[in-house]
């Protein structure tokens, strides 16, 4: 992992916790949560306000995530929101917290400046003994004060002062009046300084867990499924008709199908399909090549074609898939029969654009792992845990990719890969048809449907040509 972390790619973007008074506030905050301290004097912590460092020093990486179920979260600084989340153990927490601190900047930021603030996402579920537990997670909510609760003061005091301005004689009431002055001592004015922090709940209804070997369910679909790495067997007796596992492959490409959950890459408006595609094939002869004992390190694309001619005999169903595709998008080549038993088959799809396209583009890389940017920026586990069994020669092509061509602009390479435009008008009935069974073989469409709008749907032919 040395690579990745010199390189920012692991542990980056982390804050950094240096001051005595900051780390003083941290281990009150601490203190507060579950009973210890650090004796560390710097550190970086994550968006939750966990540190690496800190869980090596605890032997416990989980010290701020208990039984992995509801996590707590330190904030010392706004900043916080732009850190990563490490050792996720649910998808949608990063999202709570973010938007926790988003909706609540200015009152975090003046009570971060006295302060820490603490707290939990909470739900109705502690642990998760077994997997029937997961379905009980239904809303999550945030609860979160300073260690001094000054939050809780506050509303104490805003009842007191509402009760002033309301009830009749209590401008003569000299206890009320003396319990409000000693209160605003603790939280100032909170007319110019509100330390009021939203009551913030989220539905829990679509999620990825690391459970259970990691488990995606999905429930508020049209039709509901989890999709579980050890499968059904493993998951036992869950209220939830449909469990795939990753082997189900037509199975689930019915589910997003039928939820209408993902699109072709070569249907999607505003992108460069042709690009991505390349790219995509790039990815797999660095994955050939490193098993062959290539040295990758500083290769660029002419290299990787050069190794692709090489090593053609070598390549994977999943390149050959993928050259077919770009051959028909680019040049007008006949139509590649790519049904979902076929390896390439997840590689050309990606998220619609709908509330969960993040959750389903997660689905999507660990369907395509030698896909090593949509996994990296996707589902940082899987990619860290496939990383460990590359050749070294693997992971110095893809550390030096990701620094020179993700982490210059994140944001842009985001965006040409999974954001959306305003949708194109759909076709009456796809001319892809999905397999409702891993053996029920994909039905071609017509010549003239192809020559029309290609086995996806529409595509500009020609739109740009791979250097």
């Amino acid at each position: 992992m040395k690579r990745l972390i010199q390189k920012g790619l692991m542990f980056g973007n982390l804050v950094r916790v240096d001051s005595p008074v900051l780390v003083e506030r941290y281990n009150r905050a601490l203190k507060w949560l579950i009973g210890k301290e650090t004796a560390l004097e710097e550190f970086h912590v994550d968006i939750s306000g966990f540190s690496p460092e800190v869980g090596f020093e605890l032997g416990d990486d989980q010290y701020l995530n208990h039984a992995g179920v509801n996590r707590q979260f330190i904030l010392l600084t706004t900043a916080q929101k732009t850190a990563p989340l490490l050792n996720a153990r649910f998808s949608t927490s990063r999202g709570i917290i973010r938007q926790f601190i988003h909706d609540n900047e200015p009152q975090l930021f003046a009570l971060t400046s006295r302060d820490a603030v603490a707290g939990e996402l909470v739900n109705s579920v502690y642990s998760v003994e077994t997997p029937a537990r997961l379905f009980d997670i239904l809303n999550v909510s945030v609860e979160a004060d300073t260690t001094t609760g000054t939050v809780a003061v506050a509303e104490e005091l805003g009842a007191k002062i509402d009760r002033f301005k309301t009830a009749e004689n209590a401008w003569w009431d000299d206890v009320l009046i003396a319990e409000m002055i000693e209160l605003a001592r603790k939280t100032g004015d909170l007319t110019r300084n509100p330390v009021r922090l939203s009551k913030m709940s989220f539905s829990q209804s679509n999620f990825w867990t690391s459970h259970f070997g990691g488990v995606y369910l999905f429930r508020d679909v049209a039709r509901p499924a989890a999709i579980a790495r050890l499968g059904a067997e493993a998951l036992g007796d869950v209220p939830i008709e449909a469990v795939y596992d990753f082997d189900d492959r037509g199975r689930i490409a019915a589910f997003l199908n039928d939820n209408d959950l993902v699109e072709p890459i070569v249907k999607a408006r505003g992108i460069d399909a042709a690009a991505i595609l390349h790219q995509k094939m790039d990815f797999i002869v660095a994955d050939v090549a490193g098993v062959m004992g290539e040295n990758l390190k500083g290769a660029t694309r002419r290299d990787l074609r050069q190794m692709g001619r090489r090593f053609a005999s070598l390549l994977p169903p999943e390149w050959q898939g993928l050259a077919a595709l770009a051959r028909w998008a680019e040049d007008g080549g006949p139509w590649p029969r790519i049904d979902s038993d076929h390896p390439a088959y997840f590689y050309t799809l990606r998220a619609k654009n709908h509330a969960d396209a993040d959750l389903v583009n997660m689905l999507l890389s660990e369907l395509c792992p030698l896909d090593i940017r949509q996994l990296f920026i996707c589902h940082k586990q899987a990619f860290y845990a496939a990383y460990e069994g590359w050749s070294d020669a693997k992971k110095d092509y893809v550390a030096d990719f990701l620094y020179t061509e993700y982490t210059v602009d994140k944001a842009g390479t985001r965006d040409a890969l999974f954001g959306h435009e305003e949708p194109m008008d759909e076709p009456a009935s796809g001319p892809w048809q999905t397999a409702r069974d891993a053996g029920e073989p994909l039905r071609p469409v017509s010549d003239a449907r192809i020559e029309s709008v290609g086995p996806w749907g529409h595509v500009r032919r020609n739109a740009r040509k791979w250097p």
